[in-house]
């Protein structure tokens, strides 16, 4: 169930529209598509959910600016460096406020200053907006940003260390899912491991 939604019991188009706008999506190879400017990007989900036009411009540039992106937004993702590209991923996956943000190596392309960069960023949101993050990683580095670690090895779970509420009081935690190398995708997540945020009380 998210946000109290039985998705098991929703038909297909209910269950595509109820996945636009309460779900985000971040990719390792970005995504973005090359002839859209980054707010015409950002905007994208939420012109497809059924958001105004107005209204969705609103929330992208939100975001952009939330991001440390302002000064990008009539830009192309050709013109801008691959961490900005994927703060626009991020904030992509953010206009429409969903319960859970699905993270495919959202820092696999990523040298080790901008992939700290972005994991401030997810943390940051998480924290602060008690966001639920799903991360596919095979970066022990990414995957100790969590709040919980499960390992997996083809397909199986290896070991799960727990939800560790001590690092972050108050919160019901972070939970992280980490693939060893070589193991198969999961339904909707293929290849790598998985970082969960269980903050949000909509996710079960």
């Amino acid at each position: 169930m998210i946000r109290e939604e039985p998705l098991y019991k929703m038909r297909d188009n209910a269950r595509t529209d109820f996945r636009a706008q309460n779900m985000g999506f971040i990719f390792q190879t970005f995504n973005l598509l090359p002839v859209l400017t980054v707010v015409e990007n950002v905007e994208l989900p939420a012109l497809v959910a059924g958001v105004k036009p107005g209204q969705a411009r609103k929330r992208a540039l939100h975001w952009v600016e939330a991001l440390g992106l302002a000064d990008q937004t009539g830009k192309r993702p050709a013109e801008i460096s691959g961490g900005q590209q994927q703060r626009v991923a991020i904030a992509r996956s953010l206009v429409n406020n969903p319960a859970i943000i699905w993270c495919d190596e959202p820092t696999g392309n990523l040298d080790s200053e901008n992939q700290k960069q972005v994991m401030d960023v997810l943390c940051g949101l998480n924290k602060d907006k008690g966001q639920t993050f799903v991360l596919v990683t095979h970066s022990e580095e990414v995957g100790e940003r969590a709040d919980r670690i499960v390992h997996m090895r083809d397909g199986l779970i290896e070991q799960d260390c727990g939800v560790r509420l001590h690092r972050r009081p108050g919160l019901r935690g972070l939970a992280a899912y980490h693939l060893s190398a070589g193991a198969p995708g999961i339904e909707g997540l293929p290849g790598g491991g998985i970082a969960v945020r269980v903050a949000d009380p909509g996710y079960r």
